[in-house]
């Protein structure tokens, strides 16, 4: 049986270990409203760069985007036409509104559904791709955009 009473070893009061001074260096290098900013470019440069690979110009949907929500990207219950104009759209909308920080939460949900979608209907198997792409946009939900976001300066939560 094993020992849960055994205390673990405490260093010297007084004395850090290299762990310890390692850890309250990157408290203060990395702090979470620095970390919650590039989540949201990150989570906004990967939807936003497929967005703009569904157009030509500022907002012409090519003829490939709709193709491809025919076969590829077809989704159940969902005509390829709406699909297509629904994922054009919130690939540049949401992407937007997560790098000015506004209604950061409401964006990164929005996007996680996405993700949701493509990865049960579309790409099952990208789901090591999917789960990195949530673990970015969870902190987001939970925490918001952080210090560095229009919600913060508007005070919405």
């Amino acid at each position: 049986m094993l020992d849960t009473t055994a205390a673990l070893p405490v260093a010297e009061p007084g004395r850090s270990s290299i762990l310890d001074r390692f850890a309250g260096l990157a408290d203060r290098a990395l702090p979470m409203s620095l970390l919650l900013l590039i989540q949201r470019f990150a989570v906004a440069a990967i939807f936003f760069l497929s967005g703009r690979t569904k157009v030509t110009g500022w907002f012409t949907i090519t003829d490939d985007a709709f193709e491809l929500f025919r076969s590829e990207y077809a989704l159940p219950l969902v005509p390829p036409t709406i699909a297509t104009y629904a994922a054009t759209f919130s690939e540049h909308f949401f992407p937007i509104l997560l790098v000015l920080g506004l209604f950061s939460r409401f964006a990164a949900l929005a996007l996680l559904g996405m993700t949701l979608v493509i990865e049960i209907f579309v790409y099952p198997d990208a789901w090591p791709t999917h789960l990195s792409w949530a673990g970015l946009m969870l902190p987001i939900i939970a925490m918001g955009g952080g210090r560095f976001s229009l919600d913060r300066l508007l005070k919405i939560k």
